[in-house]
């Protein structure tokens, strides 16, 4: 109790003045900051996808190695998502989030490197390094969606789950034009060193831009009052629970596991893009590298289009009276089913149409990947960063599953078609899990007795 008095009575202190410099916009500047990171985060993604073509005939790596190759990331980035949201929460997310900016950045210009390497040597040590970036990675996205829940209400969480959620689409709309021309013109090995450099750069922003609610030096009391206006102030540390009982809470609930599967379906959808993608454009439809990377912004642009609409027409539907339920189950179920229209790309030949078809499906795509504004929703204050971790270990097992899988269908079949249809089934069955499995959506609380004083 004492602990809480001193919380609120800090909101009256400083740092939280009124009339200083922020002005009540505080908390989008700090998004701003989390969504160019994330759009590098996923750029630093991508890169692989837009080398593979060149590095892998450079190289000798055949379809089912660059896929195993592929699946790297996500073998990392799965198995480090616990142990990363435990360290979010343990030492704060500004911290943390910093120290992974500076490792994954440093990881990714080091694949340039593999140029000189062929055969066996090549796919392991590009594997090797593949797997570090998924590790360095783990935290963001918990991280993301801890910022969010600390920063923003709960009327404006799902605009800013959307924002920071839609980079994963504007970083190719701003670096896959790049990335092309740098491997078009110097060669793939410097597209990785390009990358690692712009997230250093990155890094020294975010040390001075961004900090928990009740560190930030310009943040005024009414924005403060705003931003606490239905939770708990995030100036005031709750008391923690034990790891095993959280656990066990987070492993328990259908809506929760129905939110789980749901991110492991869209996050199919994700890696098919981020890996695949580029592949199909130039493989099967016949693009040159350069011609490919132009050609996935118009999709892209559409995928960011289509994630601030969902953000935003989920926040009207909450402003307007419909239920926290239906207000961030009605884009996702709404967003999967036009992705389905990526199937017409079996049917038509001319590249428009294969522009229209997946323009479409990425922007249905955007609309319904409000997976995180979900868990900025329901997960509980005591174990935010925990319950990221463990969303996005369950979501990213697509990004071991997807890349194999798919290298898999393409070594048998030799065609993309099927593929497709895989890619497609997975938005259909996101659909239905919201609908059939997803309950009530409202914030994981601990019973009296359960949370034990930090």
């Amino acid at each position: 109790m004492a602990q809480a008095d001193q919380g609120k009575a800090g909101m009256l202190q400083p740092p939280y003045q009124a009339g200083t410099r922020s002005r009540g916009r505080v908390r989008w500047s700090v998004l701003a900051m989390v969504f160019i990171v994330t759009l590098i985060n996923y750029a630093d993604r991508a890169t692989l996808s837009l080398a593979a073509p060149a590095l892998s005939h450079d190289l000798g790596i055949d379809k089912l190695e660059l896929g195993l190759v592929f699946s790297a990331f996500g073998w990392a980035y799965v198995a480090a998502q616990v142990p990363g949201g435990w360290l979010l929460d343990r030492f704060g997310t500004p911290r943390v989030y910093l120290a992974a900016i500076v490792l994954w950045s440093l990881l990714t210009a080091a694949q340039g490197a593999i140029v000189w390497t062929s055969g066996t040597v090549a796919i392991t040590a590009l594997f090797a390094l593949r797997f570090l970036v998924g590790f360095a990675e783990a935290p963001s996205f918990p991280g993301n969606a801890r910022i969010v829940a600390a920063w923003f209400p709960a009327r404006e969480r799902g605009t800013a789950s959307a924002i920071f959620n839609s980079g994963q689409y504007f970083a190719t709309v701003v670096f896959a034009p790049i990335m092309g021309w740098i491997i078009y013109r110097f060669g793939w090995a410097w597209v990785f060193a390009f990358m690692g450099a712009v997230g250093l750069v990155a890094a020294g922003f975010w040390k001075r831009l961004v900090h928990e609610p009740q560190d930030h030096p310009c943040l005024t009391a009414q924005e403060m009052a705003l931003i606490c206006e239905d939770e708990v102030t995030p100036a005031v540390h709750p008391a923690a629970v034990p790891t095993g009982l959280a656990v066990r809470k987070l492993l328990t609930s259908r809506t929760l596991w129905g939110i789980y599967l749901g991110q492991f379906l869209i996050t199919t959808l994700t890696y098919f893009f981020l890996t695949w993608f580029p592949v199909y454009l130039v493989e099967e439809r016949g693009l040159s590298i350069l011609d490919a990377g132009l050609f996935s912004t118009v999709p892209a642009i559409c995928g960011f289009a289509g994630g601030v609409v969902g953000g935003v027409w989920s926040d009207w539907m909450l402003r307007r009276g419909a239920s926290l339920t239906l207000a961030r189950k009605t884009p996702v179920v709404t967003g999967m089913s036009l992705a389905l229209a990526m199937l017409g790309c079996n049917y038509f030949d001319s590249d428009l149409a294969v522009l229209v078809f997946m323009s479409l499906a990425f922007f249905g795509k955007g609309v319904g990947a409000l997976g995180w504004a979900v868990m900025s929703d329901v997960a509980p204050r005591e174990a935010g960063g925990l319950s990221g971790g463990i969303f996005n270990m369950f979501g990213n097992m697509a990004s071991i599953v997807t890349p194999i899988a798919i290298g898999f269908v393409l070594k048998a079949t030799h065609s993309f078609d099927l593929v497709l249809v895989i890619v497609a089934a997975c938005a259909l069955g996101a659909a239905l899990s919201y609908l059939l499995l997803v309950g009530r959506i409202e914030r994981v609380r601990f019973g009296a007795g359960e949370g034990i004083s930090s």
